[in-house]
């Protein structure tokens, strides 16, 4: 779940944060289209938490990616067509061992349709994402722009499903009506966070590793999406638009019924796990998204066109979990987004379309965090 921009990159499929495929074409220095490794010439100047970078992905859009739970993997969404598809579809690779110029990665999501939003559940053998295969194997219809504005699909036949590492379907963890995306699990490996539509609006739920015990987190009109844990799996940080006048919230409902949402106006809100001490954490303007808790907890990193004139570029900001020193983490005049600590908290991952050539590819990196 997840295309962005001029905002965001030109769509997505859904959004665990919203994948990647941008209209940004600016020229990027250094590009030589070899695969690049360890090096610093990708790191901007300010981009001090960095002590190296490293380029995962090479063409086509690469996002969301997220560690397995001993930090040797990452399963990600593409769209890549010299991987034969149209729209995103699940991967997993070793991505210390495993070098992407050379050939695709493993193909999780092998029931086609369009998928989004994947994660390794504990013990490293299986992984969950959102699929629409039920529906159809085809690639669901992209809405275009209305009124000039980008709009996100929040398509109803999304599910989510629990597969193994070769890609066989091994259970179905959602048959809700309408739309169920967007989950995370906890580092605890006890808790998953999910979207869904189940009540008419776009709110957070909780359910245990096998799905059952459902509960509601969120009820404030608005969508809520892109949920996260923390460390110690206490709280959870989440992006979310709350219209607040009558012509907004007539705006977003019928958006919404039109299976609509527009990404352009979102702050991010921090609560307990269970739903409680809910609280928002930012009030920049703009775009703020893909949230994720530094190692500490005492911190939040996410991207964000907030200090942007056009809607672009999207930089990664920090933040700490009460609504102070806000910092900003990379320095670059396209896209990056999707940033993702490691569990052991010396690597970020994050999404970019730096050393693209001048092309639209959204690739992944990854970065040794200094501190």
């Amino acid at each position: 779940m997840r295309n962005l921009l001029y905002l965001f990159m030109a769509l997505v499929m859904t959004s665990c944060s919203n994948s990647a495929n941008t209209d940004i074409a600016e020229e990027v220095e250094g590009y030589s289209g070899a695969a690049v490794w360890e090096t610093d010439s990708l790191i901007k100047d300010g981009e001090n938490h960095f002590k190296s970078l490293k380029k995962l992905s090479f063409g086509g859009d690469n996002a969301e990616a997220y560690w397995s739970f001993d930090d040797t993997k990452l399963v990600f969404q593409a769209t890549n067509p010299e991987w034969n598809q149209s729209c995103d579809q699940i991967y997993w690779f070793d991505w210390k061992n495993q070098d992407l110029s050379k050939g695709p990665p493993t193909l999780i999501s092998k029931t086609k349709g369009r998928t989004t939003c994947s994660y390794f559940l504990p013990g490293d053998s299986t992984i969950l994402y959102a699929s629409t295969h039920l529906d159809s194997e085809d690639c669901p219809p992209v809405p275009e722009k209305i009124n000039g504005k980008y709009i996100w699909p929040i398509y109803p036949s999304f599910d989510i499903f629990i597969s193994d590492l070769e890609g066989n379907v091994l259970s179905q963890l959602t048959d809700e009506p309408g739309y169920d995306a967007e989950a995370t699990v906890s580092p605890n490996g006890d808790k998953i966070v999910f979207t869904s539509m189940r009540t008419g609006d776009l709110e957070l739920f909780t359910c245990d590793i096998d799905g059952s015990n459902v509960k509601q987190i969120t009820f404030d009109l608005g969508y809520d999406g892109g949920a996260f844990f923390s460390p110690d799996g206490s709280k959870l940080i989440f992006r979310s638009s709350r219209p607040q006048t009558k012509d907004e919230v007539a705006e977003y409902k019928g958006l919404l019924a039109k299976g609509l949402v527009q990404p352009t106006a979102m702050e991010l809100f921090v609560c307990n796990a269970d739903g409680t001490d809910l609280r928002q954490l930012t009030d920049l303007g703009g775009a703020n998204w893909c949230p994720f808790f530094h190692p500490s907890g005492e911190k939040v990193i996410f991207g964000s066109n907030h200090a942007s004139e056009r809607g672009f570029p999207f930089n990664l900001y920090m933040i700490n979990v009460d609504g102070t020193g806000l910092e900003k983490i990379t320095n670059d005049k396209t896209f990056d987004a999707f940033p993702v600590f490691s569990n052991n908290g010396k690597y970020l991952a994050f999404s970019s379309n730096r050393n693209n050539g001048g092309t639209r590819e959204t690739n992944m990196f990854v970065a040794e965090w200094k501190d």
